[in-house]
């Protein structure tokens, strides 16, 4: 794959910068998606009168989704161009978001979530290989700040969200304004990523083909983080409005205070990783979200519960982003180690909620965050994967990368 070339001062050539920026935007905006569904999730559950199981139920099927999906994002990719794919699985899913809220009952919202789901993961996929190109080519550590814009977004929407809720405004109003907002911004982001497409020889992929070994090793460490982020995301504002009595406005702001955790910890990380390492970083990481875990399981106020769920998102914030690096290194075809990564991990953050739900249904929401806890206990346990996948900053070892690809 051709390397960018750099102005005589050494500074990285313009359109690289470009393709750098437009790439965080992507990012961002797919983030601000997540976000301001999470912050209405209690709105969508008492509009469609769904219990906790129920709600679990529906949320399954976005898991189903994006299963079913995302091992078709590279072949779309390999067809339309990557610039030209992440526009269209971008927008889909920034309309997407207004699906849930219009739905009137269950069978609706299984059908919403299962487009909602099947958009966020192809739209991930192509994203995270975008960026780790971007990376490559740049010859510096970027995926944890890319991640970090990602929570941003989050953090974004889910301000939005929380005045929403405050207010009391109808969510298929919020939402539907929202969507149409998202994918205008998304769509002028993607004009700046580098349009990568596949060289005259090179076969379009399979349509399901099973991820490699190494991914699927990677993917287990990313599972447990994403679990803890996914069941995060779409069950704080329950877990505070039922468990400790919080108002909607309060509710929704503890989905705001773990976003915003997890924005600054990713935003901060690529220089956390650089002195301290990934398997220290994720170990210490695995150390403070089971701490989290632990207040949130055991919360008698509404305080230590947003408490626990910030230190949740402190945690699990780098985790994904190294797991993408090291899926990149770890063998001869990144973008097919990277989409397995993602399907082993995205998939865990859509199959958490409906967990939780399950368990919440059958016993109480904080036995349910009792295998948050012991999910986030195993990124403690199990951070060494990352040193034998050779994750480490791309500053200190390149690797080679094989010219699969051209750019328009």
């Amino acid at each position: 794959m051709p390397t960018m070339p750099t102005t005589p001062t050494g500074k990285t050539e313009p359109r690289l910068r470009r393709a750098h920026l437009a790439v965080a935007a992507v990012f961002a905006v797919h983030g601000a998606v997540t976000g301001s569904f999470a912050t209405r999730v209690p709105w969508i559950q008492e509009h469609a009168g769904l219990s906790a199981g129920q709600l679990g139920f529906a949320l399954v099927f976005a898991a189903l989704g994006a299963s079913v999906a995302m091992p078709l994002a590279a072949r779309i990719a390999h067809h339309m161009g990557m610039r030209n794919a992440l526009r269209l699985l971008l927008g889909l899913w920034c309309a997407s978001l207004a699906l849930p809220a219009l739905a009137p009952g269950l069978g609706w919202l299984c059908g919403a979530m299962f487009v909602y789901g099947a958009s966020a993961g192809m739209a991930d996929v192509v994203m995270n290989a975008q960026g780790v190109e971007v990376e490559e080519r740049l010859g510096r550590s970027i995926m944890s700040g890319l991640h970090g814009m990602w929570s941003a977004g989050t953090l974004i929407g889910s301000l939005f969200g929380v005045l929403a809720a405050h207010a009391e405004l109808d969510a298929r109003l919020h939402l539907t304004a929202g969507a149409v907002l998202l994918v205008v911004l998304g769509l002028v982001a993607c004009g700046g990523v580098l349009d990568l497409r596949p060289s005259a020889s090179e076969e379009a992929p399979a349509r399901f083909a099973l991820p490699p070994r190494a991914a699927l090793v990677i993917g287990a460490i990313g599972f447990c983080a994403v679990f803890a982020e996914g069941a995060s995301m779409d069950w704080s504002a329950v877990y505070l409005r039922d468990v400790a009595g919080a108002s909607p406005g309060v509710a929704a702001a503890s989905y705001t205070a773990f976003a915003c955790t997890m924005a600054v910890s990713r935003l901060l990380g690529d220089l956390v990783v650089r002195r301290f390492g990934p398997v220290r970083t994720v170990r210490t990481g695995g150390l403070l979200a089971t701490v989290g875990g632990v207040l949130v399981a055991t919360a008698a106020n509404q305080i230590t519960a947003i408490a626990g769920f910030a230190l949740i998102g402190v945690g699990i914030a780098v985790v994904v982003p190294l797991c993408f690096a090291a899926a990149g290194r770890s063998g001869p075809n990144p973008s097919q180690a990277i989409a397995g990564v993602a399907t082993v991990t995205y998939t865990s953050g859509l199959v958490a909620p409906a967990a939780i739900g399950s368990i919440a249904q059958a016993s109480s929401l904080q036995i349910s965050f009792g295998l948050v806890t012991l999910l986030a206990a195993g990124l403690a346990v199990g951070a060494g994967v990352l040193r034998s996948a050779g994750t480490v900053s791309v500053e200190h070892d390149r690797k080679p990368v094989a010219a699969t690809t051209t750019q328009a």
